[in-house]
């Protein structure tokens, strides 16, 4: 309640009808506009997750090759991550427990595997996740996100 005493006594102070209205369609605006923009936030924020587990993987596989001279094969794979490889070449000193801390190879944030490379075309290895839509190339949020492009 306001105090708006012009003769000792309280009188009540409210909004009206048609100041509520103009609120609510003010708000209406701005969501119309606001809206889209916060819409399209998701594949940007799974965008930049497949950067931070393809960065989680980089430091994976340098802790890998300390410890045995060398980065997983190809073939191999990120597998060889959390279990001792199977194939040749062996790993000298394969960590006990692996070299990711929950003990699988993540997805990237579409539900895809990762795509591993080594030797890599542009570097010793190569990390890919191909974005949405599961396949090479694309735009917007079907890019491809890369090990050797990361922002």
């Amino acid at each position: 309640m306001i105090d708006t005493r012009l003769d000792g006594k309280f009188q009540n102070q409210g909004f009206t009808l048609i100041e509520l209205m103009v609120v609510i369609v003010i708000l209406g605006i701005l969501a119309m506009y606001i809206a889209p923009k916060i819409m399209g936030r998701p594949e940007e924020a799974r965008q930049v997750k497949a950067k931070v587990d393809i960065s989680s993987l980089e430091t994976a596989l340098k802790l890998y090759k300390l410890d045995n001279g060398m980065y997983p094969t190809t073939e191999q794979g990120l597998q060889a991550l959390v279990s001792p490889p199977q194939t040749e070449p062996a790993p000298r000193n394969w960590k006990k427990g692996g070299y990711l801390e929950k003990g699988k190879v993540p997805k990237d944030p579409w539900g895809n595997a990762f795509v591993y490379l080594c030797p890599g075309i542009h570097g010793e290895y190569d990390i890919i996740s191909y974005g949405a839509d599961g396949a090479p190339g694309g735009v917007e949020h079907n890019r491809d996100i890369q090990s050797w492009d990361l922002d």
